[in-house]
């Protein structure tokens, strides 16, 4: 027997996978409360009743698209600290590149939003501890602001189609690469004073 309990779960993560995949399919916009309730298949005022608002819809797709970057980026355990570097990057570049609805969320996401903010905390810190790994603890959050605002302007200009290699010669894969070579041989930019 089913407990209250665990249909009340079972119903909200169906709300959530259902959201997600308007998300998908047309962006924020076509996330309605009643649009998910319907994608998943429940009455009417179900999703009024695990979500106060859209936003607060939004904000939990947000937080597990972090979570999910942070297991992700956890298991990264067994590679040299340049390649788990360049793994972690792609990670994140990766999610633009399969969900770019989602990726424009993560980062759109209120910043003063606790919960959030603990998600996306999770990331970072663990990418700063691989940059660390690479470059010391002294140097790592200058380079992890390199490296991740990098990575972010890779996924953004791949999503405008304005990386393109035919006009670069490079792709976003090899930009990652770069960047790490880069920062594994000290040719980085130096921190100006």
């Amino acid at each position: 027997m089913v407990t209250r309990a665990e249909a009340a779960a079972a119903t909200r993560s169906a709300l959530v996978r259902a959201a997600s995949d308007l998300l998908d399919e047309g962006g924020p916009d076509a996330v309605t409360l009643r649009a998910v309730g319907a994608r998943a298949g429940v009455s009417r005022g179900a999703p009024y009743g695990h979500f106060e608002h859209k936003a607060h819809l939004l904000t939990e797709l947000a937080i597990n698209a972090w979570n999910s970057l942070a297991d992700t980026v956890e298991q990264l355990r067994d590679a040299t600290p340049g390649a788990r570097l360049e793994s972690a990057l792609l990670a994140l570049i990766g999610v633009g590149r399969r969900q770019p609805h989602l990726y424009a969320l993560m980062f759109d996401t209120p910043v003063d939003d606790p919960e959030a903010a603990a998600a996306a905390s999770r990331v970072e810190n663990q990418f700063l501890v691989i940059v660390a790994d690479l470059v010391g603890e002294s140097d790592a959050r200058r380079y992890g602001a390199l490296l991740m605002s990098s990575a972010h302007g890779i996924a953004g200009l791949e999503l405008s189609g304005h990386l393109a290699k035919e006009k670069w010669q490079v792709d976003g894969d090899q930009l990652v690469h770069m960047l790490v070579d880069a920062i594994k041989s000290g040719t980085a930019p130096a921190e100006r004073t």
